[in-house]
């Protein structure tokens, strides 16, 4: 009897064994990683215990939770919005980089650098009620379809990705997003599309300031910088939006090298560095990249045992509706 009960559990399925937790990656060292990290952390007998008040892991979002290519989604939404505008504003004709987001010319648009970038946003993203603004988000979302792969673009987040962020809350952590992206835009759509509330959104900012219209009270947004949070700006704006120093971090770009570096100053955490190598279900970049470029890091993350997700060897699928790898 012992015996055959023995085999049933061997040999019968599934519901008696724990469930994969992330069933979108392709067993191997980059999955294992991050399971053994997890249980690490979180047992109690562990050397390497954490309470659950101090699990916390950060997110960059451009290439690490969604796509970034060809450009971030964020600059296409306020090209849209420069188009949209343009008819108030004759001289963008004449004026980069209005003129690059006008004529479509993608290739002046990204010469302009973060300065040109600056510009637009400063322009597109301001004059509004913060209301207004996440309206005018949550309208454009709705409607707005990726120039190449058509579909909307909460359809380019990725699965693997959608899987860990629901592992680490399985086991106490509290995640955030740490992005150089607006923290506006972000947390319109975020708790959505992530389960990340806007309380854990940190993002760079413009300034806003308090007004009263018609009697009722608004927040207006102004055309001027308040915070990047991107390269040296994550660990500032960790510290000053969590107040706590982050056991786990996955980035993707050297954008994010500082902050998984200001992670790695304990002596048992998770760094994660997403690898985009599939030029056929997704796009296969990293140095030299004007987007998401991955080099630094890269080189420092081998040299220092860090893991470097293979997007294309380590995930099965990349987006919750696309294809499976062969």
């Amino acid at each position: 009897m012992t015996r055959v009960f023995l085999i049933l559990i061997l040999f019968l399925p599934s519901t008696l064994q724990a469930e994969d937790p992330l069933p979108s990656w392709n067993d191997g060292p980059t999955k294992a990683s991050i399971i053994e990290f997890v249980n690490s952390v979180t047992d109690k007998e562990s050397e390497y215990f954490v309470p659950v008040p101090e699990r916390i892991a950060v997110f960059d979002n451009d290439g690490t939770l969604w796509s970034e290519q060809p450009v971030y989604f964020q600059l296409l939404f306020a090209n849209d919005r420069v188009k949209a505008l343009a008819k108030d504003h004759p001289e963008w004709k004449t004026e980069q980089p209005f003129q690059a987001v006008l004529e479509n010319d993608m290739n002046a648009l990204v010469a302009s650098g973060k300065e040109g970038l600056l510009k637009i946003l400063a322009v597109t993203h301001a004059g509004m009620t913060t209301d207004e603004f996440a309206e005018t988000v949550r309208d454009w979302l709705k409607t707005a379809r990726h120039p190449t792969k058509k579909v909307p673009y909460t359809d380019l987040v990725y699965q693997p990705m959608l899987e860990v962020l629901q592992y680490l809350r399985a086991n106490g952590f509290k995640t955030f997003i740490v992005s150089g992206g607006g923290i506006d835009f972000l947390r319109v759509w975020a708790e959505d599309v992530y389960g990340i509330p806007p309380e854990q959104v940190v993002g760079s900012s413009i300034k806003v300031k308090y007004e009263e219209r018609d009697g009722k009270p608004v927040l207006v947004r102004l055309p001027e910088i308040n915070f990047i949070d991107d390269k040296e700006g994550k660990p500032v704006g960790i510290n000053t939006h969590i107040g706590r120093a982050p056991i786990a971090a996955f980035g993707n770009s050297d954008g994010d090298f500082a902050m998984l570096k200001w992670t790695d100053r304990k002596s048992h955490t998770l760094k994660v560095l997403v690898h985009h190598t599939d030029d056929k279900r997704e796009w296969a970049y990293d140095r030299g990249s004007h987007v998401g470029g991955l080099d630094k890091a890269l080189d420092y993350a081998r040299q220092h045992h860090w893991t470097v997700v293979d997007m294309k060897a380590d995930w099965k699928r990349i987006s919750p509706s696309g294809p499976d790898s062969d």
